[in-house]
């Protein structure tokens, strides 16, 4: 893969990253009674324990990210940790 492709791809990635951050604090803010924030915590019966996508969230923000998420300054300061960590494994 040539070096400017790689490049997009990184970009990409990053933006992706941001993008999925800024959402899951947008959602968990929300206050007009839709479902999103309760599916953030809903918590299915299986057998197994899924892999949900707020698991790398959880790893960088920790696991009151959703308490975070509520203050824009707070949650702000962790997502450059979370787009560099989540573009080298995403």
């Amino acid at each position: 893969m040539g070096l400017i492709r790689r490049l997009r791809v990184t970009q990409r990635s990053r933006r992706v990253a941001k993008l999925k951050w800024q959402w899951a604090g947008h959602i968990v803010r929300r206050k007009d009674g839709r479902w999103g924030p309760k599916v953030l915590e809903w918590q299915p019966r299986t057998g197994r324990s899924p892999t949900r996508w707020t698991d790398d969230i959880n790893r960088v923000a920790g696991s009151r990210w959703i308490q975070a998420a509520q203050n824009r300054g707070i949650w702000n300061s962790p997502q450059k940790t979370y787009v560099q960590q989540w573009s080298s494994i995403g």
